[in-house]
């Protein structure tokens, strides 16, 4: 399990005579955002926990290489999209997060810490931060990259377990997240509740074949359309078997992810002042 020390890297258990000397250096910071939303009966809602965690082990892995970075308090609210109908869920309207983002950042340039790095969790997420980042670089010039973790993960899953059994396995609520919440926090996981894969429903409104979350197919072309989750996803789960998700994937996917993104941060720091 990640340590919060050996060095510190967490900015939350920073103390303030610790923080006068550590940030002096404009390390690099690393702000983690996920959501709480349903990612399937056997998973916990709060994919926040595996952002802020993999955060860590990237700042850990950074930090050892030579290029001090820490890892700012996560955001767990994602930014509303699909997954309203969810008992328990909660959400941040885009216009909201778009402020809270652009806040938290200015706080960070307002000192010094000039040197930041989103990492997202959520896909939710991906236009506010994109609309926060633009904003910055079109007044300051300055760039503030955005890593988000299951776009980087997707691809590495066939790496790992072969592509035809990723064609099975992947999915929102089933991998690359599953294998990485059983690696990183068993505790917290119920694979006794993975239901069986089902197809996904047609759109019944316009009766159009579901082609992914807000788009169906209509004689081949792409139709961006609105819809709830809970109309197409079985229990949360797309199309991917959650039952294929073990800690022995997760363990090399997390493992490969963070790799790339310590050696990210470091090619970012060389280069950013």
């Amino acid at each position: 399990m990640v340590q919060h020390t050996d060095p510190k890297v967490h900015m939350g258990t920073i103390t303030g005579g610790e923080a006068r000397d550590i940030y002096a250096a404009n390390p690099v910071v690393l702000l983690p955002l996920g959501s709480h939303e349903d990612q399937g009966p056997h998973a916990m809602m709060g994919d926040y926990l595996l952002a802020e965690t993999m955060s860590e082990i990237i700042a850990l892995k950074a930090t050892r290489a030579g290029t001090r970075t820490v890892v700012a308090p996560v955001l767990p609210y994602g930014g509303q999209d699909f997954f309203g109908p969810m008992i328990g869920g909660m959400t941040i309207t885009p216009a909201v997060l778009t402020g809270v983002i652009t806040d938290l950042v200015a706080s960070l340039h307002r000192n010094g810490l000039t040197r930041v790095i989103v990492i997202n969790g959520h896909g939710g997420n991906v236009g506010p931060i994109y609309e926060v980042t633009r904003e910055i670089y079109r007044r300051t010039k300055q760039i503030v990259p955005s890593l988000y973790l299951w776009r980087i993960a997707y691809p590495m899953l066939a790496k790992v377990i072969g592509a035809e059994k990723a064609a099975t396995a992947a999915s929102h609520g089933s991998d690359p997240l599953t294998s990485v919440g059983l690696h990183l926090h068993p505790e917290w996981m119920r694979m006794d509740l993975a239901p069986e894969p089902k197809p996904m429903q047609r759109l019944d409104a316009l009766d159009l074949p579901f082609t992914g979350l807000g788009t169906a197919s209509f004689e081949g072309a792409e139709v961006a359309v609105p819809h709830e989750y809970d109309e197409v996803y079985n229990l949360g789960v797309g199309k991917g078997d959650p039952r294929m998700g073990s800690a022995e994937t997760g363990e090399k996917l997390t493992e490969m992810v963070t790799d790339v993104c310590a050696r990210f941060v470091q090619h970012f720091a060389a280069r950013v002042s």
